[in-house]
């Protein structure tokens, strides 16, 4: 049974009209995995949500939750359970009523939905809270209670759409650690939407990058940090993002700005004649005697333990991550080393990943 995908997608397509928004999404999540769908605004990450819940008909392929084909099924027959951005909560029941209520349309024991609603509630931490309403209560106390209310559910699924959305920075990395928390403990399958890449990175345990209703990558959050399918991908993820420099491929490296890059286990002969060059901002290091590279500053930004160091390199603005502090009027030249293995190479013709 645990071979068995929490989530199957195949060929799943979504139209509007003429307007496709989603184009063939295949993918697998395995029971109690984490997955996240990240990407810009109108990526169509929602409506893939939308579509695995029931909220929204398919336009073609097929969706199975469980092992069980849901393509056609409504929500209520899905074994799912959602938690909104907007919490969703009755503002006339008390939080045990709230939590309880889908178990209570249900017909279960009323000593059952009690149990049921105490251990939950122990579970949130909002033991004390069960007989408040929900005007009485913060932003990240009703987040609780929505979770809450899923989580008795004890559903195949969970889908979270932005759920930290409406709180402010402080709240939502509580309440992201509330989340991690949670999963590590119940081990539930969840399918999370966001468009904040840290809450990708911090909760997934793996990643679905989309743009423009087409998925980009499916990987853990390590692989798209060090090896971005695409330039897309390596621009979206990470902040800053990866720098990406054009460069030309010569017999002893990569060539930037008259700088030659020595690169070890070189094959230029199976490369194209230039490629984009992706190197993350921590990879960037001040040289110990000489570097690389040496730069003049166009902008230096203290942030208290480290600094962003911007300067031109092929004509791209790039951001080096250094630890201290560095004098924000200083012009000097700096003289920097660049990771040669933490350097990723790209195609310009089409933006992916070579495989070196």
């Amino acid at each position: 049974m645990d071979n068995i995908p929490a989530l199957s997608a195949r060929h799943l397509k979504k139209s509007y009209g003429a307007v496709d928004v989603l184009h063939d999404i295949n993918l697998d999540m395995a029971n109690g995995e984490f997955l996240v769908l990240v990407g810009p605004s109108g990526c169509g990450k929602s409506t893939l949500l939308n579509c695995i819940a029931g909220l929204e008909e398919t336009s073609g392929g097929q969706l199975q939750i469980g092992g069980r084909d849901v393509t056609h099924e409504p929500p209520k027959d899905r074994d799912i359970a959602m938690v909104f951005q907007s919490y969703a909560l009755y503002p006339t029941m008390s939080v045990a009523e709230n939590i309880g209520f889908g178990m209570k349309v249900r017909r279960m024991p009323k000593t059952e939905i009690d149990r049921k609603v105490r251990d939950v509630a122990k579970l949130l931490q909002i033991e004390d809270l069960l007989d408040r309403q929900p005007a009485q209560l913060s932003g990240g106390q009703r987040q609780r209670v929505a979770m809450g209310r899923a989580l008795v559910r004890n559903p195949k699924l969970f889908l979270f759409d932005e759920p930290l959305s409406n709180l402010d920075a402080k709240l939502r990395v509580e309440m992201r650690a509330e989340i991690k928390r949670l999963h590590k403990r119940t081990g539930a399958s969840i399918v999370y939407v966001t468009h904040d890449q840290i809450e990708a990175m911090t909760l997934a345990t793996r990643i679905v990058v989309l743009k423009d209703g087409y998925v980009q990558q499916i990987a853990t959050p390590e692989e798209i940090y060090d090896t971005p399918a695409n330039t897309f991908v390596a621009d979206f993820m990470g902040s800053p993002p990866m720098n990406l420099v054009p460069a030309v491929v010569v017999a002893e490296g990569l060539q930037v700005d008259g700088h030659v890059l020595p690169m070890p286990d070189w094959h230029p002969e199976a490369l194209p004649a230039t490629v984009t060059l992706g190197i993350r901002p921590e990879q960037i290091t001040m040289a110990q005697g000489t570097g690389d590279i040496t730069i003049t500053p166009t902008m230096i930004e203290n942030t208290g333990a480290e600094c962003y160091l911007s300067f031109v390199l092929g004509g791209e603005t790039v951001t080096a991550k250094l630890p201290g502090r560095i004098d924000e009027e200083s012009t000097d030249a700096v003289s920097l080393t660049l990771g040669r293995n933490k350097i990723v190479l790209f195609n310009p013709a089409d933006g992916r990943r070579i495989a070196l």
